[in-house]
């Protein structure tokens, strides 16, 4: 029985939007790039330039425009990647695990190998 996307419990990722993550494993390991999107509900984050996917897509008239503009075919874009193969880069470039700590009730993000702060 497939699960649900309500059913699964939610978890706090400590990669966001804008970080530079390399990844661990999987056909693009040992590349880097700074991270597009996340999606917590699948633990999926996209990476700029990394597991790009072909999509076919139909000419649609794009809104707004004054000519009758057509959009189509087939268009690149990246694909999602799992949490767990990917690495945040701290400061000086290395790949590290990252801890949470709490100032004034404040979480902050912290890399475990250095004790620099990512935040």
């Amino acid at each position: 029985m497939a699960r649900t996307v309500a059913s699964r419990k939610r978890r706090h990722l400590r990669i966001r939007t804008g970080d530079h993550v390399k990844v661990i494993s999987g056909k693009a390991r040992g590349k880097t790039g700074r991270v597009l999107r996340v999606d917590p509900d699948r633990e999926r984050l996209f990476v700029e330039g990394l597991n790009m996917v072909k999509r076919h897509t139909r000419p649609q008239q794009v809104g707004g425009a004054q000519s009758e503009q057509q959009l189509g075919g087939v268009i690149e874009r990246e694909g999602p990647i799992h949490i767990s193969n990917v690495m945040l880069l701290d400061a000086k470039g290395t790949p590290t695990r990252v801890r949470i700590e709490r100032e004034n009730g404040k979480p902050l993000r912290v890399a475990k190998s250095t004790g620099a702060r990512i935040d």
